[in-house]
């Protein structure tokens, strides 16, 4: 008999409360785990605190061998449209510290174990329109609402395109593509995206849930060591782009941001880009 032990993993019950501020958790006895996004039971503001408790939540469920499968998403009708009002207050007092604290560390963090801390497979479900929709674009499969938008904010809010979103967009929509979305804001329909390849099915929203769980059921239908290996197969294009892009593109954002003294999620910038995305335009600067 060995002289140690193995360290407990993570336990549901514990972790589920832990998170509840930031995440609603359910999870089915066969380890299919359903994860919302929220932020006071609506639909999620950004923060410096939510956005760190996301790679701790990836690095958790990661953790948890009894988790076979996670289905993840935002809450409400729309994924993440607006900034908390005083969710960047912290960045504001002191920017050189949070400016790699809250975002070259820990958005590092949130990508990279997307794709590095689960070994199981994942389904994202983009529940309506938002930024940072790279948290369930980099999912190994994606359902949208077909109301939904995808859209980069950073460029029209003064900030570099450089915190994983460019990384995503470029994989998915390649370098030209890419380029026009990351310099104009440009919105696209759930239409548009599946038709570019960047979600994988179209949904009314109230059947997206439904649709994620019927997929789960088909991909857990095979032995435990087949979905995790396979997991790792097609993540691989993802890993290969982290690897090569995410870092040194952080770096760059995070320099702009120090060196012009200003908070990265301006929330009047921020206000101006949603206005244009709700008003069904492409970008900012072109008539609905």
């Amino acid at each position: 008999m060995s002289l140690q032990e193995f360290v407990d993993p993570p336990r549901f019950e514990d972790y589920r409360e832990r998170f509840a501020e930031f995440f609603t958790m359910e999870r089915r006895d066969d380890g299919v785990l359903l994860v919302a996004g929220h932020t006071d039971g609506g639909p999620i503001q950004l923060s410096v605190q939510n956005h760190r408790a996301l790679g701790q939540m990836l690095k958790t469920v990661g953790a948890d061998p009894d988790n076979e499968l996670l289905i993840l998403t935002g809450t409400g009708e729309e994924f993440m449209m607006d900034s908390d009002p005083e969710g960047f207050a912290l960045e504001d007092a002191d920017m050189p510290h949070w400016a790699y604290e809250y975002a070259y560390k820990d958005g590092r963090i949130n990508v990279s174990s997307l794709v590095n801390d689960l070994e199981i497979p994942t389904i994202g479900i983009m529940n309506g329109p938002g930024f940072h929709s790279e948290i369930v674009l980099m999912c190994d499969l994606t359902l949208a609402a077909d109301d939904a938008t995808i859209f980069d904010l950073h460029y029209d809010i003064g900030s570099v395109p450089a915190d994983g979103i460019h990384t995503c967009f470029q994989e998915l929509l390649g370098v030209k593509r890419a380029a026009y979305a990351l310099l104009t804001g440009e919105a696209f329909t759930a239409q548009q995206a599946l038709e570019l390849g960047m979600v994988n099915e179209v949904l009314p929203r109230d059947q997206l849930v439904g649709r994620a769980y019927a997929i789960a059921d088909h991909i857990m239908s095979q032995p435990r060591t087949t979905r995790r290996l396979t997991t790792q197969i097609v993540r691989r294009p993802w890993r290969q782009r982290i690897t090569s892009d995410l870092d040194g593109g952080f770096g760059i954002q995070m320099f702009g941001h120090v060196a012009k003294q200003k908070s990265i999620h301006g929330r009047e910038g921020i206000a101006s880009v949603v206005d244009y995305v709700r008003q069904g335009r492409r970008n900012n600067f072109d008539p609905a």
